[in-house]
């Protein structure tokens, strides 16, 4: 997330254990001691995550950035969907999934998921696409065709020229950005992202990493970002979770020094690539952690 200039001297990555929230200071989101295991009880019995526990504070007017990182497979998906309430992820096999201090009980409007594949529903137009929220919310066809509109352009698209098209007449980039404007026009407050610039080129990536940044701003939320992309999770994360080999849990947490301008101009700086180097060096060594465990005809 980009912000003020880092002090002199401060490592451009630090791996630290986050420090517990202050006393009395609201939770946005709480795993206690979850554990996924999908077809319990059947010999095609698969443990996803195991003993996750983590908690994010509820940061009014300023929310956070939560990268996560980890090995193919390792749940990453699987903790996104538990916050969503999204079958057949959820519920949890064992612990516990607080959002907002509540458990968590299934979808919500106070949580928007972004997927790698848009989502986007074909016979729709733009305009209609990006209402749909609205729509089941029973708002007044006038108000959300006008929100639309309006969040149509804060995404970077042209709401009179693009408003009427469909999916299959848009670009990748400009479905995205539909399925973006989708899911923040209804202002949730957690906001989960499952690799969403996972099929673009990377020009239209950093653009898109630059404007989630501003909309992120503008809606005060909190984001959980999945992505396999180092330096994207680095450019955008306050914190960043990275997970061990199948079954998931987390094994690191660290600290970013933030980012102080746009992903093109921060990509290239010393200090920020000095990041990613750091980070890649974890995984590689979850990669190689894998391996061996593999080799010796240890359960994944």
């Amino acid at each position: 997330m980009p912000s003020p200039e880092p002090s002199a001297g401060m490592p451009p990555c630090v791996l630290e254990d986050m420090p517990p929230p202050p006393a009395g200071m609201p939770l946005i989101v709480d795993f206690e001691n979850v554990t996924k295991t999908y077809d319990a009880g059947t010999p095609r019995a698969f443990t996803s995550i195991t003993d996750i526990n983590f908690k994010v504070e509820d940061r009014p007017k300023i929310g956070e950035f939560v990268g996560v990182l980890g090995p193919s497979g390792c749940g990453k998906s699987t903790v996104l969907r538990l916050i969503a309430g999204l079958a057949p992820h959820f519920p949890q096999t064992m612990g516990k999934v607080f959002v907002n201090e509540q458990p968590v009980q299934g979808p919500g409007p106070d949580r928007g998921f972004v997927f790698q594949d848009y989502s986007n529903f074909p016979n729709r137009t733009v305009i209609d696409n990006v209402a749909f929220g609205l729509e089941c919310a029973h708002v007044e066809e006038k108000e959300r065709k006008a929100k639309a509109m309006e969040w149509i352009q804060k995404v970077g698209l042209d709401a009179k020229r693009d408003g009427l098209k469909y999916p299959h007449q848009l670009s990748g980039g400009m479905n995205q950005r539909v399925a973006i404007a989708r899911t923040l026009i209804m202002q949730p407050k957690i906001i989960l992202m499952d690799e969403p610039f996972g099929a673009l080129d990377p020009t239209t990536r950093q653009s898109m990493q630059d404007l989630l940044v501003s909309l992120w701003r503008e809606l005060e939320a909190t984001v959980f970002f999945v992505t396999h992309d180092i330096a994207e999770a680095v450019y955008l994360s306050d914190r960043m979770y990275i997970f061990s080999p199948s079954p998931g849990t987390i094994r690191h947490q660290l600290k970013i020094t933030p980012a102080d301008r746009p992903a093109r101009q921060m990509q290239a700086e010393r200090s920020f690539q000095e990041s990613v180097l750091a980070v890649r060096d974890i995984l590689e060594k979850l990669e190689l952690e894998k391996a061996a465990l593999a080799a010796k005809g240890s359960p994944k």
